[in-house]
């Protein structure tokens, strides 16, 4: 399993992000951002931040995959120049290798450009997630604990909590695992400002084991590093159920 956050690029651009200037042709770097996931053989991986145009790119390269996904409600608007985006729109996305079926896609109440994309694959309900940061978070986190209560798959989550591990678990509430980062793992956000701020990318887990963690390095693609990890347990409770 795997999660990237991958940077819509009208937020690259009005929060001045490193990226933006590394990468002046945005259509360059969709090229190069799907070229890397093309390359991937996790199950499923899931994608915060996705522009209409990515989301293209990706269906265009990855037709051995199912790629579910979910537009906001909110189209994120240029600040300062016009945006390089044929579609502007912005995305919530899951992309699965093998039999998948969509259950949930949601705005959360709250905040229109954050929320939930939900299928059930690999014997497991797994949930892709973006969820804000500050006081809109415990609600969130709360609705993604409601969505999977009744579920009697196992549950995966994958996404930018905006939130250390520590805050996630406490907010999911008992029962899901939070996957521990190596100590010498780099940060999933490097240029947050703090500690709290840089590892905010996660997979969660209930009714399976999460192991093998790791950030892999983007050099810049993205302000996210790309956050993986193996989960067993999935396939021999599906089986035996």
């Amino acid at each position: 399993m795997a999660t990237w956050n991958v940077l819509h690029r009208v937020h690259a651009e009005n929060w001045g992000e490193n990226t933006a200037a590394k990468w002046p042709d945005e259509s360059q770097r969709i090229a190069a951002i799907t070229a890397r996931l093309a390359e991937r053989t996790e199950p499923v991986i899931a994608l915060q931040e996705v522009s209409g145009d990515q989301l293209t790119g990706l269906r265009h390269a990855l037709p051995d995959h199912t790629v579910h996904a979910m537009r906001y409600p909110r189209v994120p608007a240029p600040r300062h120049a016009t945006s390089p985006l044929e579609d502007p729109g912005e995305y919530l996305v899951l992309l699965v290798r093998g039999p998948s079926r969509q259950l949930a896609a949601e705005a959360f109440d709250d905040d229109p450009g954050k929320g939930l994309l939900a299928v059930r694959t690999h014997g497991a309900l797994v949930v892709a997630t973006h969820v804000s940061f500050g006081r809109r978070r415990p609600r969130q986190l709360a609705r993604l604990a409601e969505l999977t209560a009744d579920s009697t798959d196992p549950v995966i989550l994958l996404g930018d909590f905006n939130a250390d591990r520590g805050t996630v678990a406490n907010g999911l509430g008992p029962g899901f695992t939070v996957a521990e980062l190596p100590p010498d793992a780099p940060p999933t956000r490097p240029d947050g400002r703090s500690a709290g701020s840089q590892h905010i990318d996660h997979v969660v887990v209930r009714g399976g084991d999460v192991h093998d963690v790791m950030v892999e390095d983007v050099h810049g693609l993205s302000d996210h590093n790309l956050l993986r990890a193996n989960v067993t347990g999935i396939a021999a409770r599906s089986a035996s159920a």
